[in-house]
Order: structure tokens, then C-alpha cells, then sequence
């Protein structure tokens, strides 16, 4: 499948659909706190989109058949994503999920809105934290943003990668193998699709009107993966804690515009 640019006109739309997954943020933080379950804040995050008009869009969203030997995977079942301390991403919220004292947690929040997506992630912290996990904080929202900075046009998609990945490593952490930043259009997950590990001046280079999310999930141990038997969340391999942020942006002549933020 080929990239997609964007006009002005359609990536007005997917500004107007990364406001409101910005706004539920908003909404949301309040509620981070001790003693919530996954599934009230998940409650919340729906309230609040269909208020605006908008669909979550990751609700009931990659149902697939078993085929060729791999299991059946349901449709993923809540509104968003709560990943909880080793939990990369694609967390389900539940009942029985309940935020304690010094959790982290990364909520993924997609939304369709007049037929355009909205996609991001912020990782929260729980309480007080400890100080490994708000340095492991820290080092995923600045990969996040140094990956923005090399996000412009006449670059390629590994300077990118290549950023994260070398700050990550320079501070004792490492990017989650496998895992992938994606284009943002009418769908979720659109072309172009990159890993956040790589070499400068390699992949695909970059244009203006491309529209893609930057999203380095950073571990703090190793960057191996497990996915659980709900076929959906992906943990550490060996336990230990991730981060993630994520913005959509939308690339220009100059700087990149962050599509998800207020």
C-alpha cells in the first residue's frame, strides 16, 4: 500500500480529530489516581468522545480468523488502551484492573471524527513514583520529541528511529522490538509503518503531507517482547517497566505540526 499525502483540507480534519483525543486526556487526568480501575477510566474516555461527536475507534476495531496454523484474535474491546508498568501497550481495561500507589501507566486513546483519526498515547504516573520509573518517563517523552525534530521533510523515516534509538540506549534503556510507529488517515494504521530502531539516511523519505504517529515505547530492561494469551497486550519479555508517548503529526515544508495536542 502506498503513502497517502494529505491537503491542507484533510489534515485540517485530522487536527480537528487529534484535538479531541488531546481534550479526553484533560478529561482523564484527574481520574489517574490509586484505587480507579482500568475499566472506569475506559467508562470516562467513551463518555467524553461520543459526547464530541466522535467513535472510539479502537473498539471492536482487528478482529481476524485463525488462519495458517495462528489463532483467531477477537475485536479489541474498550475504547482505550491501558498499559499498566511491564505492559507495553494494548492493555484491556478491566474491572479487576485496579491502579495502585506508584504504577505507571500508558492510556492509548484513538478516535474517528468526521471520518478522520485521532491517535496518541501518554504514559501517567500513579501517585508518587519511584525514581527509575520517572527517569524511564522522561528519557520515553524525550525520544518521543527528538523523533519529531527529525521528522521533516527530504529525511528519512530511519533518522527517526535512528534518534530514539540512540538516546534511549545512551541513558540504560532500550526501544521495544517489533513495535511500530504508522500512518494516520480515514484508518488507524495507514503506510508509511517504521520501527523505532535503525540507521540515518535510511527508509523511506520523508514528504510533505505525509501524516504518521511517532510513538517510541521505551523498556527498561531489554527490548523483548511477549504478547499475552488475549492476543492483544504486549509485555516486557523480562518484567521490567515501559513507557510509551505518542503524538500524530503532519509533515511540512519546516516543522512538523503535532496534530494531537489542545
Amino acid at each position: 500500500m502506498a503513502v497517502v499525502l494529505k491537503s491542507r483540507q484533510e489534515i485540517a480534519g485530522l487536527r480537528a480529530a487529534g484535538r479531541i483525543v488531546a481534550q479526553t486526556y484533560e478529561v482523564l487526568r484527574p481520574f489517574v489516581r490509586p484505587g480507579i480501575s482500568t475499566a472506569e477510566l475506559d467508562a470516562i474516555a467513551e463518555d467524553y468522545v461520543r459526547s464530541r461527536d466522535a467513535i472510539p475507534v479502537y473498539k471492536g476495531y482487528g478482529a481476524r480468523p485463525a488462519r495458517n496454523g495462528s489463532p483467531s484474535v477477537p475485536p479489541f474491546p474498550a475504547t482505550i488502551c491501558t498499559s499498566i508498568n511491564d505492559v507495553i501497550c494494548h492493555g484491556i481495561p478491566a474491572a479487576d484492573a485496579i491502579l495502585h500507589e506508584g504504577d505507571i501507566i500508558g492510556i492509548d486513546i484513538g478516535v474517528l471524527y468526521r471520518d478522520w483519526v485521532g491517535d496518541s498515547c501518554v504514559t501517567f504516573a500513579v501517585g508518587t513514583i519511584d525514581e527509575e520509573s520517572r527517569r524511564l518517563m522522561d528519557v520515553a517523552l524525550h525520544c518521543t520529541h527528538l523523533g519529531i525534530e527529525q521528522a521533516r521533510a527530504r529525511h528519512k523515516l530511519g533518522d527517526i528511529a535512528a534518534a530514539i534509538q540512540r538516546y534511549a540506549e545512551a541513558q540504560g534503556f532500550s526501544c521495544a522490538r517489533g513495535l511500530c510507529s504508522h500512518g494516520v488517515g480515514h484508518t488507524i494504521h495507514e503506510e508509511p509503518v517504521y520501527e523505532h530502531v535503525g540507521w540515518p539516511g535510511t527508509g523511506l523519505t520523508i514528504r510533505p503531507g505525509m501524516v504518521f504517529t511517532v510513538e517510541p515505547m521505551i523498556n527498561a530492561g531489554n527490548g523483548g517482547i511477549r504478547t499475552l494469551s488475549n492476543r492483544w497486550t504486549i509485555c516486557t519479555l523480562d518484567g521490567a517497566r515501559s513507557a510509551q508517548f505518542e503524538h500524530t503529526i503532519a509533515i511540512t515544508d519546516g516543522v512538523p505540526e503535532i496534530l494531537t495536542q489542545c
